[in-house]
């Protein structure tokens, strides 16, 4: 989204700042191209809660149509508070569900990721005799090695050498494996979905009673100039013919879910905030501006080493060097990391800044004001509004 100056201080100035601010026709614009895409046997598009959970960005999904990903018991619950119809979401956790009763009870649908998880589940009151497992197939594929999620070194989902195991566990309690959910990483090379594919088909095989898929998500976006970004039609076009060639080989019809978060969010969202000091370490050294937000509010740069595009909102004729850095107590709280390299910083150029202009940083809609170290030196939280 692209706030102009003008926009930028009136908001701030009738919410304050550091300021999230959520596009709302962006997010419903980019939730449209996704329902219009289709599949062969069925496409479900479930929006993954945990990129933004903000209450208006889920009612505005909702009545898009969307189904929804929760990856906690509590997400799932709080989607219920929300409204949403527990036939809509689907439950796929790390730890065992607290609430897993009530859950099933509303119609969440269940996605074990351990042969743990599979016994707990046929065990609870109110179980069908259907249920969904995640499965690490072995491979995985990330932006960096903390965004894959496949592979030796993942723990997510079941380990694919011991499917025989849960196909054993849950005959033996009449339980029959209807949905597989293989997730490998987050913002990879978008050019690797066709061999995702190949591999969840590969591990469908195994699983004979499957008869939906959840490829996860994951889609990259572009948060800087010349990134490049998943093409969702493309993607699912490839999808769409490795389905028609599993079906005809087998005589299965795999009905097709993806759980796109970051690609529906991020570009809706922008976190506006103040430039509340400028400091420097000498004529060889670095120029830094002190901003009012930091890893408390937006953790991706210190986290990750997470590239955003950034503006000093003025009009100054004249351009300077500058590292951008947090207001916490971290030398890791920068939030201009260097490109593929985020142990060092790296100088970018803005319009030459003053103490009280305003940064606005974009493409913050995902993983920011949803996944940030809250509380942290006691500064107060963000606030989110949409528009």
């Amino acid at each position: 989204m692209q706030l102009s100056m003008k926009q930028a201080h009136e908001l701030t100035a009738a919410h304050g700042s550091p300021l999230y601010v959520y596009d709302t026709e962006e997010i419903r614009f980019r939730a449209r191209q996704l329902q219009a895409l289709s599949s062969p046997y069925g496409l479900t598009v479930r929006y993954a809660m945990k990129a933004n959970p903000h209450p208006e960005i889920i009612r505005l999904l909702a009545a898009e149509g969307l189904h929804f990903d929760a990856s906690s018991s509590f997400e799932a619950a709080q989607l219920l508070e929300l409204g949403i119809s527990g036939n809509t979401v689907s439950l796929s956790s790390q730890q065992p569900a607290h609430n897993l009763p009530m859950l099933l009870k509303e119609g969440i649908r269940y996605v074990a990721t351990s042969l743990h998880q599979l016994g707990r589940y046929g065990a609870a009151e109110g179980h069908s005799q259907t249920v969904g497992l995640r499965i690490n197939p072995g491979v995985g594929s990330g932006h960096s090695n903390r965004l894959t999620t496949g592979g030796r070194a993942a723990s997510f989902g079941l380990w694919h050498e011991y499917i025989p195991v849960a196909i054993e566990a849950t005959r033996k309690q009449g339980i029959a494996i209807d949905r597989l959910h293989i997730h490998v990483g987050t913002a990879g090379d978008p050019s690797r979905w066709g061999e995702i594919m190949d591999v969840a088909l590969a591990t469908a095989t195994l699983l004979p009673d499957v008869s939906s898929l959840d490829i996860g998500g994951g889609y990259k976006i572009a948060y800087d100039d010349g990134d490049p970004e998943a093409d969702l039609k493309q993607i699912i076009d490839t999808f769409n013919q490795k389905l028609t060639a599993f079906a005809a080989k087998t005589g299965r019809q795999l009905h097709l879910e993806i759980e796109p978060g970051r690609w529906l969010v991020a570009h809706g969202g922008c976190l506006l905030s103040e430039i509340v000091d400028i400091v420097d370490t000498g004529p060889v050294g670095f120029t830094f501006l002190r901003t009012n937000t930091g890893m408390n509010d937006f953790l991706r740069p210190a986290m990750y080493g997470a590239q955003h595009r950034m503006r000093v909102l003025n009009d100054a004729g004249e351009q300077a060097d500058y590292v951008v850095v947090g207001h916490s107590c971290e030398t890791s709280d920068i939030l201009t990391p260097a490109l593929h390299d985020p142990e060092n910083i790296a100088p970018r150029s803005f319009n030459k800044a003053a103490i009280g202009d305003l940064l606005v940083i974009s493409d913050t809609g995902a993983y920011c004001a949803a996944m940030s170290t809250r509380g942290y030196n006691a500064f107060p939280q963000a606030q989110e509004i949409c528009i």
